[in-house]
Parts: structure tokens; sequence; C-alpha cells
């Protein structure tokens, strides 16, 4: 299956091949939305980041993919590594930092959607 922008179908995937890797900020894609889920994907090169930050009404998981960092978690933090995971409930700090000299993979699980909420208050994506 040749990947074509976000999924809005049942499939198969590996996350590593959908990963945009960017020289000058952290790379994001997006696998899969619908208004109840959001499945996103955060790539760092090293000593990129995704500062600390908290979303209202939505909550986060993140599963490291590949590569090791540093979770940021209402200012602590968490080293991390290939198989672990996450979960920032609603309003609660969270970040992401590559800390090591290598490629960090984190998939990005919401819930709802941030689709949802701009649905609900009328914008535009």
């Amino acid at each position: 299956m040749r990947y074509a922008g976000p999924m809005s179908q049942a499939a198969l995937f590996k996350p590593a091949d959908h990963a945009e890797w960017r020289a000058d900020k952290m790379g994001k894609s997006t696998l899969f939305e619908s208004p109840r889920l959001l499945v996103g994907l955060n790539a760092f090169e090293p000593g990129q980041s995704h500062a600390l930050h908290a979303h209202a009404g939505m909550d986060k998981l993140y599963y490291v993919v590949e590569g090791e960092g540093v979770f940021l978690l209402e200012g602590a933090e968490l080293p991390m590594q290939a198989g672990d995971v996450l979960v920032a409930p609603d309003g609660v700090p969270h970040g992401v930092r590559n800390s090591s000299g290598a490629r960090l993979l984190v998939m990005a699980v919401l819930a709802p959607s941030p689709a949802a909420g701009e649905k609900l208050r009328g914008e535009v994506r």
C-alpha cells in the first residue's frame, strides 16, 4: 500500500515508513484522523524537542517507536527508549526531547482528535 496522506480506513502500516525528518525542527505526520482519534508521528533529529505543552479536553499517549531521549512531564525529565509509553491526561504538561546522538521516532495518539474540538468551535483546518 502506498501512503498518500492520513488514512481514513483500516490499514496495516509500519510507522517508520511515514516519518517526516526535518533538519530545522521536529517533523510531524498524521497517520490516521477521525473526530474520535488522531494518530501521528513526531520525528526528532538529535537535539530537537517538542516544548512542554498541554491539551485541554484531550488525552495523549506517546509510544517510542525507535531511539531514545527524554519525556518532559510536569517539570520532570524521564528517560525513554523504544517500547516505552507515556500517558499525559487532559491538561497535564508534557513534551519530548531527543537527548541522544541518533534519530528518535515517537507515535502520538490524541483522543478525541483536535479536529473534533475545531468543529465544535467552528474553526477550519
